[in-house]
């Protein structure tokens, strides 16, 4: 399959990242943004918030597989920019 990048602004509205898919999706996500305590938070779309997600620090990397049917959203407190590489499997 293709490989796939985009950048998203991710801000105070959760934003959908990835699709649901019928195979396993490997992801990767750069939070593009270098400055301190830019965090971009990171989960599925019924629970999302900056108060019990994951978070993505500034400048780093998140490797991961998502697996079929699932979703991957984003939302942040402030407009950041999300780099996303990913190939369906």
């Amino acid at each position: 399959m293709a490989l796939n990048s985009a950048t998203y602004t991710v801000g105070t509205a959760a934003v959908k990242i990835l699709g649901a898919q019928s195979n396993p999706t490997q992801v990767i996500l750069h939070n593009m943004v270098k400055s301190s305590n830019e965090y971009i938070y990171l989960g599925g779309s019924a629970d999302i918030t900056i108060n019990n997600s994951i978070h993505l620090d500034e400048g780093d990397d998140y490797q991961f597989v998502l697996q079929p049917g699932n979703e991957l959203w984003a939302i942040s407190d402030s407009n950041r920019t999300l780099g996303v590489m990913w190939q369906v499997l």
